[in-house]
Order: structure tokens, then C-alpha cells, then sequence
């Protein structure tokens, strides 16, 4: 069975995909995390977004796994650990870019579905349900309103550590928002099939049992 997840930043997604994998015992996975696995490698890197050559060489080199360490669900690239690196705010502000590239796209799109061809999974991402899984069992489009997605990043950044203002992270949303819907190839939007949860008011136990309702529904 595969759960496809969609929304904009920092709006739940990846909150509901871990808690739904760990409910039902599937394997999560975190797109969005290779998108910044690549895009940490190309900031390493210097690669030039906008040679073909360069990126298309730079994915030669690029292998992505996920392992548990500590119960967690960990990105390795190229056998480093690099999950605490990928969450920063400088990956943050390039990543929207890069996931905008059709060669990224293409290499991380089979990526995922080479992923799902054996096992149930809960995949989250902004193209999930309309271009990786295009027939999964079950599509939820996830939204927040703009104060409270900045509120809950703000949070996330300042409970890791990392200096920044809220008004940096308010303009990063907005800037993200933008590329995500606005980008040629396989831009954000809602599956005309996906069940919409804007979880504004709603905290994340009632989110989770409000999905595992609809999946319970659908079977």
C-alpha cells in the first residue's frame, strides 16, 4: 500500500507521514530530505545549477540511503551522515531551486519508486500524489495558514539550535511557496483524488487520527 502526503513547508507533512508509518507499520519515506541530501552535495560542491553538465555529473556521484539510528529515521549520502547538515537554513534557502531542476527531479522520482516497488510505505513531498504515485491508495493534501506554518518552523530551528529570526524564516516560507507552485516541472498542487486536512487548529494527535479515519474509510 503506499500513502502519498503533499503540502506546502513546514505545514505537517512529515509530522503525519512518521506518526502514520510508525501506526501502521510502514516505511516512512522523507522526499524532501534527498532534495536536500542533493542540494547540500551541490553547495559542497560549487555545482553550477544552471550547467547541465555540472549537475548531471554531480548525480553520477550522488547515493542516497535512509537508515534507523536511535529510532530515527537518518539520511546517509554517500555513506555520511548528514542529517543534521540538510536541516540547516542555508539548505533551506537553496533546495526549492534545486528540487526545481528536471534532471534532480527525474533521478530522485525513480529513486522513490524503486523504494515503493516491494514494500508499503508513507511518502511525503509537493508532487507525491500527483507525479511519484499518481495511483496511490490513498492522497492527503495538507495545509496550514501562513502565521502558524512560520510559528511551528520558527520553533523547530530555534529548539535545534540554529540563530534566526522569525521574519527570516516568514520570507524563506514565502520564497519556497513561490517556487514550489510556480516551477515548469511537476509543480505543488492539490490531486483532484487527495483528501485536504489544514491542520491550523488541530494538534498532531487529533491530525493522525483524523487521516487513520479517512484510511479506515477507504478500506
Amino acid at each position: 500500500m503506499t500513502i502519498a502526503i503533499d503540502g506546502y513547508s513546514s505545514c505537517g507533512k512529515s509530522t503525519l507521514a512518521k506518526a502514520l508509518a510508525k501506526q501502521l507499520s510502514y516505511v516512512y519515506v522523507d522526499s524532501g530530505a534527498m532534495y536536500r541530501a542533493v542540494t547540500y552535495y551541490f553547495l559542497k560542491h560549487d555545482v553550477a545549477l544552471h550547467n547541465e553538465t555540472e549537475v548531471a555529473e554531480a548525480l553520477r556521484k550522488i547515493k542516497i540511503d535512509f537508515v534507523y539510528i536511535d529510532g530515527q529515521n537518518t539520511c546517509i549520502l554517500n555513506s555520511e551522515n548528514v542529517e543534521v547538515e540538510i536541516r540547516s537554513m542555508r539548505i533551506s534557502n537553496n533546495v526549492s531551486e534545486v528540487a526545481a531542476i528536471g534532471a534532480v527531479r527525474e533521478q530522485l522520482v525513480s529513486l522513490q519508486r524503486r523504494i515503493a516497488s516491494s514494500k508499503s510505505i508513507v511518502m511525503d513531498g509537493r508532487d507525491i500524489g500527483t507525479v511519484v504515485f499518481p495511483e496511490a491508495d490513498i492522497k492527503f493534501f495538507i495545509t496550514a495558514e501562513q502565521d502558524v506554518r512560520t510559528k511551528r518552523r520558527y520553533q523547530e530551528l530555534i529548539a535545534a539550535g540554529k540563530e534566526v529570526t522569525i521574519r527570516e524564516v516568514e520570507q524563506n516560507l514565502e520564497h519556497r511557496d513561490h517556487i514550489d507552485t510556480t516551477r515548469e516541472i511537476s509543480p505543488l498542487r492539490k490531486a483532484e483524488d487527495a483528501i485536504e486536512i489544514d491542520n491550523t487548529y488541530l494538534s498532531r494527535e487529533e491530525q493522525l487520527m483524523l487521516a487513520i479515519k479517512y484510511i479506515e474509510e477507504l478500506n
